[in-house]
């Protein structure tokens, strides 16, 4: 018992040094030599804690995931709870799912915004193997959710409600992935408190943005 404290002080460096690094580099970007640099220890003993590289970036997402996962169910639960027979409201749904997310970036406890801009890259540039370890962490928040905009939209065809879903989750990734796409029209100027780098504003924008997608009019395919 004397010595698990230092072992856990050590797995939990390896997690913050290989969360930043893959934040960074990437996944592919990212070496076993920069993760035992940054974390100060020796390769055996990531291999103890992790046994992989791949195992490693698996455990450094779900050590956040869990926790925002979880915080999710409970906010649709209570929102649930709190419409009784009624559809809970679109907004309230986005709010409960994103909003969530894009809170987190406040607490540093829970990865800040370095967790969140992992997100975003990954989920912008994924490799196989954590394409389906994301859909299989998500699968039961993003049934639970699916179903509640489904009842919350009973005029939106579900093929259109799953691909405003689909829209949501990529400009979200988007954003929090840190990717200035500003630049790409530098003739558009906008003043420095509206910069990428302003989370007080980022996040009510793009919340805003958000509801606007699924509150939009219908197709006409016509």
């Amino acid at each position: 018992m004397a010595d698990a404290r230092p072992q856990a002080d050590t797995r939990e460096r390896i997690l913050d040094a290989a969360e930043h690094l893959f934040m960074t580099h990437g996944y592919d970007g990212t070496s076993m030599r920069q993760i035992t640099g940054e974390a100060s220890v020796n390769l055996a003993a990531v291999n103890y804690h992790f046994g992989s590289k791949e195992s490693l970036m698996q455990e450094v997402f779900r050590r956040r995931l869990d926790g925002l996962n979880e915080e999710r169910m409970v906010a649709l639960d209570r929102l649930e709870a709190e419409a009784g027979a009624q559809a809970v409201k679109p907004s309230l749904i986005v709010d409960a799912f994103f909003g969530t997310l894009l809170r987190m970036a406040e607490d540093e406890s829970r990865g800040g915004m370095t967790f969140l801009r992992l997100l975003g890259r990954t989920l912008t540039e994924p490799s196989e193997f954590i394409r389906a370890f994301l859909a299989h962490e998500y699968k039961e928040v993003m049934d639970r959710y699916k179903e509640a905009l489904f009842r919350a939209l009973p005029e939106v065809p579900k093929a259109e409600i799953v691909w405003r879903f689909h829209f949501m989750l990529g400009a979200t990734s988007y954003a929090i992935a840190g990717t200035d796409a500003l630049r790409l029209v530098t003739d558009w100027q906008i003043e420095a408190e509206d910069s990428t780098d302003r989370l007080d504003r980022l996040v009510p924008r793009l919340m805003s943005f958000l509801l606007g997608g699924v509150r939009a009019p219908l197709p006409n395919f016509e």
